[in-house]
């Protein structure tokens, strides 16, 4: 994809538009404008058409994740995310007793603590209203598991257990203190779609313990609501497993605690699912259940669909009637829809449709008689600043004390003072990021808000940037950020060679981050964003120069090099090709630091530390037509990952997402499709996440994949000895989970996957679990240091980790 080369005069002009765009995790305004997204509406029930679309790479930016991870057959297997959990428990056993050392390393959490990432809901406890007033309250992160903050928000520490899924999508508690998590975010578009939830669980002790209650197939969950007046009364909206239709989706009720679900609202086809909930505070019997029509492809989505509409029970969830919201919108159009009551009021609700197929918000609706009757509010849908991705967010929230004050999730928090006649932005403010110092009232995309009953005027917001704190009931300027939150998204990790406490990392909705500034030498509560990243994607320390620092964006936008460790910038020369994929890989030469490599669908060299660069190949990608009248939206068939040999820095090795390896021996003059004529076909032809070759033996390379195996025999790592004339499967009994990263450290192969970090001594036939304290999250890089025998992870979920290998 070409790319114009920024001018910072300019880029600080738009800066504050730039940085609402590139923060609005998984949406298509991420890269330099808003964009409009790929036009579906005309293709529903059109499969030719789906699978065009498929082929186009029509698909919002952060599900960047789910497209690598679908398998041969399209789809990702209901319980694949599951078996692999179970497998990756029963290779800790094996570990434990094969090589206890091992079994034994400790992970340590390098940070950061003070940046954050995205929480889908909150919940206060109100049996814990001791000094400080309202000081409990627990957060779901949307890939990290849930949180508990004793000190009213600003400092949080870990109340999930570390081998369960660390996909949320919703968090309740009753009366009694009994919390109530449902797996499986309910946000499209991000990441942790692909992993889904594997059900309901239930803790008594404020998160110490959990337990399994059920739901398993739901897939994920939008919504948790107790009934006000018995806490034994709890409902469940259940969104539904995103790739696959039917499994329990709906509304779920359970009248004994939690340990016991019936279904008492299902949708009107199997990929309808309920989305949100809300209960008349004063007559629990009469409810409001919003229900999502919405389906998945591997490639395209579907967000919208006749099932999708609200719902009204007046007798407690046993019948149910369709509401009818007041718009023009074809109901094949309709997509994600928030419910709520006013508090102090529930005569009066309101319900907001977030987004139709387009992405586009359709309106906010009023009722005044308790969800009965509907009608349109003044407010224009551009206001409620949803972008073009409202199924991102799609929820309300009515201040306790005023019926006509409301909030609506955005990449803005939203607010009304008039019931929703009109709305002003009210979260973020930033400036001065070109210089690395940023003055944020608060993180863009909105997913969860809850005030604290105990305590007037303090309300709790989470979004991308973790948990903020108001105690003046959430007027403009008055959110604080927590001070200490460790479950931030990454994807890259780079050390330094010359000091390995120094780090760079690239973070989803958070930019290219630092864990140091000026003297300091690394801290957690330290990092700092440096150059001029929206999502964080690739970062580099240069290996013989640690104030050289490298830092991208998502489709390679905006990188830069910095030559003081971070504090000042320039901008990198333009990357050749016309097609970028969100992750544009950027390696060093081995030999020569001031060679690097670069691939969008063709591979470039810069002789100069990436100030120039030149095309060294031709398109290396299937050059599957695009169809997409959006350049945004052109990312499919690009490159993947590039390894140079360190033995012979000719020898060059690539991979694309549309599974292909290339390798060329002079340097680029001449490329070679490497294949396998074997019958095993050992190949197998899916997203190649990474390459690495010996550093020894230039014919000796390591290719990894990131589907899931859905039913196929399709390996996750291979192996070449003859330049890769052949290919032999060294999966061996690794879980069988996508393999994100590849390293190769003497005669140990390293790999990190979607359910932790493996080690292998005897080439593949074998492999044991790195640690044992490490939670089942996704690992995107891997960094091995030598001079001090340490392993650094990039983890989507629980910030950066590290361990020290035994021996």
């Amino acid at each position: 994809m070409p790319r114009t080369r920024p001018n910072p005069i300019v880029m600080a002009a738009v800066l504050v538009g730039l940085l609402l765009a590139a923060l609005a995790s998984g949406s298509a305004s991420a890269v330099g404008g808003f964009m409009e997204p790929y036009p579906i509406g005309s293709q529903i029930g059109d499969q030719t058409g789906l699978l065009r679309a498929v082929k186009a790479g029509a698909l919002e930016p952060s599900e960047w994740l789910a497209l690598q991870r679908t398998g041969e057959k399209g789809r990702i297997a209901p319980r694949a995310y599951s078996r692999a959990l179970a497998q990756a428990q029963a290779s800790e056993r094996a570990t434990a007793e094969a090589d206890p050392a091992l079994a034994a390393a400790e992970w340590s959490h390098m940070g950061p603590t003070n940046v954050g990432g995205r929480i889908v809901e909150l919940a206060v406890d109100p049996t814990r209203s001791t000094e400080p007033a309202g000081s409990h309250v627990y957060a779901a992160s949307a890939s990290g598991g849930v949180w508990r903050s004793t000190t009213a928000g600003l400092t949080w520490e870990r109340a999930w257990p570390d081998n369960v899924t660390q996909s949320m999508g919703a968090l309740a508690i009753n009366s009694e203190g009994v919390l109530f998590a449902g797996t499986g975010e309910a946000n499209p578009g991000g990441g942790s779609i692909v992993y889904g939830g594997t059900g309901m669980y239930r803790s008594a002790d404020g998160g110490e313990t959990w337990e399994h209650v059920g739901l398993e197939t739901a897939g994920a969950f939008g919504r948790i609501a107790v009934d006000p007046g018995d806490p034994n009364t709890i409902f469940a909206a259940a969104a539904g497993n995103l790739f696959v239709p039917g499994g329990e989706r709906g509304l779920y009720r359970s009248t004994d605690g939690g340990t016991t679900w019936s279904q008492i609202l299902a949708g009107d086809n199997d990929t309808t699912g309920a989305v949100d909930i809300a209960i008349d505070p004063a007559d629990a019997n009469n409810i409001l259940a919003a229900m999502w029509d919405h389906h998945r492809l591997p490639t395209h989505r579907v967000y919208g669909g006749v099932g999708s509409g609200v719902y009204r029970s007046t007798d407690g969830g046993e019948s149910w009637v369709r509401t009818e919201l007041p718009h023009e919108l074809d109901p094949a159009e309709i997509g994600r829809i928030g419910v709520a009551f006013a508090p102090n009021d529930p005569t009066r609700a309101y319900a907001v449709i977030a987004n139709k197929l387009s992405g586009h918000a359709v309106g906010l609706f009023r009722s005044d008689d308790g969800g009965a009757t509907w009608a349109a509010t003044g407010t224009s849908p551009g206001s409620l600043s949803q972008s073009s991705y409202g199924w991102w967010f799609g929820k309300i929230w009515v201040d306790p004390a005023d019926a006509d004050r409301l909030f609506v999730a955005g990449l803005e928090l939203v607010e009304s003072t008039d019931a929703g006649e009109s709305f002003t932005a009210q979260t973020v403010s930033t400036a001065g990021v070109a210089t690395g110092v940023s003055f944020v009232n608060a993180h863009a995309d909105q997913h969860a808000m809850v005030w604290d009953p105990s305590v007037a005027g303090r309300v709790y917001l989470g979004n991308d940037g973790g948990v903020y704190r108001s105690d003046q009931d959430g007027i403009v300027g008055s959110w604080i950020g927590g001070v200490e939150q460790g479950w931030t998204q990454h994807y890259s990790i780079d050390v330094s060679e010359q000091n390995p406490n120094r780090v760079v990392s690239g973070m989803q909705d958070n930019m290219c981050q630092r864990n140091y500034v000026g003297g300091n030498v690394g801290h957690p509560s330290t990092w700092t964003k440096y150059g001029l990243c929206g999502d964080g994607l690739q970062t580099l320390i240069a290996p013989h120069d640690d104030r050289l620092v490298y830092g991208c964006a998502q489709y390679g936008a905006n990188c830069s090099r910095t030559e003081d460790g971070g504090a000042a910038f320039r901008f990198l020369g333009e990357f050749p090709g016309q097609r970028a994929g969100w992750w544009v890989p950027v390696v060093f030469d081995p030999s020569d630091p001031n060679v690097m490599y670069a691939g969008t669908n063709v591979v470039s060299r810069s002789t100069n530390g990436g100030l120039n660069w030149t095309a060294i190949s031709d398109d290396l990608t299937t050059d599957s037509e695009q169809f997409d009248p959006n350049p945004g939206y052109r990312i499919y068939s690009t490159i993947t990952t590039i390894a140079v040999a360190p033995s012979d820095p000719e020898v060059i090795y690539v991979g694309t997402d549309d599974g292909l390896l290339w390798r060329t021996t002079d340097g680029g003059l001449e490329w070679v499709q490497l294949s396998d004529g074997d019958e095993e076909h050992s190949i197998p032809g899916t997203w190649v996440t990474r390459l690495a070759v010996d550093p020894d033996d230039a014919d000796v390379a390591y290719a990894t994949f990131s589907s899931f195996r859905n039913g196929s025999d399709s390996p996750h790592v291979i192996r070449t000895s003859d330049g890769g004339a052949t290919w032999e499967n060294i999966s061996g009994d690794l879980p069988s989970a996508p393999v994100n990263e590849i390293v190769v450290v003497e005669e140990q192969l390293i790999v990190g996957t979607d359910v932790g970090v493996f080690l292998s001594r005897d080439a593949g036939a074998t492999w044991l679990t790195v640690g044992s304290n490490l939670p089942a999250v996704v690992i995107n890089d891997l960094e091995y240091h030598a001079g001090t025998n340490t392993l650094t992870a990039a983890t989507f979920g629980h910030g950066i980790q590290r361990v020290t290998l035994p021996g």
